[in-house]
């Protein structure tokens, strides 16, 4: 048996190359250590879902991985390449990994069309054209291709997050990042936000998930990934870490949830 001092259970191995790598990340604020020797590797297509207590580290995790957090120490690496530190290098790299995050973040002076087609146009230097032949696909995708031309207060927390993943989709990322992407949401709309994750998870988009949605980790999830006290405590395939969980902070987490 696994106990919260003890290395992490280890999931099966995926099949698509490793594309985020983790490796003895430390995160420190002062003296309170966030993260402690984390290592985790996400491979190409896979869904990997971070759960946990509040203050375990999830969100910290997720921020590390394209910079908005900087590590104390160890590497990330993306698709082979360290994260830059600062500058263009930087840019490029978080466009290259697209972001959810609990609130929306959508500028409020431009339509939704245009809040999709700014990244493609400023960074990727796309036609303006073609960057918003390609945005309405994806507001499509999503459904809300009729609010193209509303902006983001004319629009549901449901539909405005829906906007922000098509957002994050328009910069062709490799990998999507989503911290608590329902947790503002009123109940009734956060099923619209996860359907389109799910649809996105079976399409192959690899995406790394930050959530208290446990539905969500069951049905989508190739990987569970569990944290306390800034340490990953265990890493398995869903059905065994929900039926099995190994270790005793997961057992005491699960038990705590209200089941439907």
């Amino acid at each position: 048996m696994v106990t919260s001092d003890s290395s992490p259970t280890e999931a099966s191995a995926p099949v698509g190359a490793p594309l985020v790598v983790i490796s003895g990340v430390q995160k420190h604020y002062g003296d309170f250590q966030a993260l402690t020797d984390v290592d985790l590797t996400v491979h190409k297509g896979e869904v990997v879902v971070v759960i946990g207590p509040s203050g375990s580290g999830k969100s910290t995790l997720c921020r590390t991985i394209n910079r908005l957090e900087t590590i104390t120490s160890g590497s990330i690496t993306i698709d082979g390449k360290e994260l830059p530190k600062e500058g263009k290098g930087l840019a490029n790299l978080r466009a290259d990994v697209g972001m959810v995050f609990q609130s929306f973040n959508l500028f409020a002076h431009l339509t939704i069309l245009e809040n999709v087609t700014l990244g493609p146009i400023k960074v990727r230097k796309m036609k303006k054209a073609d960057a918003e032949r390609e945005a309405q696909v994806l507001l499509d995708r999503v459904g809300v291709g009729h609010q193209a031309s509303k902006l983001p207060a004319q629009l549901s927390g449901g539909q405005q997050q829906r906007v922000a993943i098509a957002r994050a989709l328009a910069m062709n990322p490799k990998v999507m990042l989503f911290d608590e992407p329902t947790s503002a949401l009123d109940p009734e709309m956060i099923n619209e936000v996860l359907d389109v994750m799910v649809g996105l998870a079976q399409d192959g988009m690899t995406m790394i998930v930050v959530t208290h949605e446990m539905g969500f980790a069951r049905k989508a999830a190739d990987r569970v990934v569990f944290m306390a006290d800034g340490r990953i405590l265990e890493d398995a395939q869903p059905e065994e870490f929900f039926t099995h969980p190994r270790s005793d902070r997961a057992k005491d987490f699960l038990s705590k949830l209200i089941t439907h």
